[in-house]
């Protein structure tokens, strides 16, 4: 059996990660999905809980039909030192035999490690983003094909839409043009 890994931060799972998903699992028996940054919620580019995103992917994965058993769903916090990132990786997984990935830093990590690493074939990589998302969002524009449906739902359904927008607003007073307030 082959078992591949594949590192996320899922904010929010798109179209683009069940894509790659998708390739990934017509070349293995096995992927363990890796949650990374899973100490981090509630911020701009992170407004997502790890609970959250993994219900996002198992909801997206049973939506497209593939098997519980065909994938793994591991959380892991991020290290303060890249160096020593891939033994945490490790230490919270089972034994897998390739990385994918197309971020270079992770790439170089698993290769400086011994492992083979395989690039992801993009799909629609300019759309499906997470932070094109969470821009679309904010803008209040369209982004519900961007994500698979029980995603678009799910995401509704806790409010995360509402939360991105709330994340995303300050406390700053704006200033409204020059001048002093005192009269003529």
């Amino acid at each position: 059996m082959v078992r591949a890994l594949f590192v996320g931060r899922f904010q929010p799972f798109h179209m683009g990660h069940l894509k790659a998903l998708q390739h990934i699992l017509k070349e293995n028996d096995e992927v363990i999905i890796i949650v990374g940054s899973s100490q981090l919620s509630h911020e701009k580019r992170n407004p997502f809980t790890t609970g959250e995103r993994i219900e996002m992917i198992k909801r997206a994965l049973r939506e497209a039909g593939v098997e519980a058993d065909k994938y793994i769903i591991i959380p892991v916090p991020d290290v303060e030192a890249h160096s020593t990132w891939v033994s945490q990786v490790e230490s919270y997984t089972p034994k897998f035999d390739v990385v994918y990935t197309n971020e270079p830093l992770t790439a170089r990590l698993f290769k400086e490690a011994g492992y083979e690493v395989r690039p992801i074939p993009f799909f629609k990589r300019d759309v499906y983003s997470a932070t094109e998302i969470r821009r679309r969002i904010l803008a209040g524009e369209e982004w519900s094909n961007l994500v698979p449906r029980s995603v678009y739902e799910f995401i509704k359904e806790i409010r995360g839409d509402e939360r991105i927008k709330d994340l995303n607003k300050t406390d700053k007073v704006e200033s409204r043009g020059s001048g002093s307030s005192g009269g003529a």
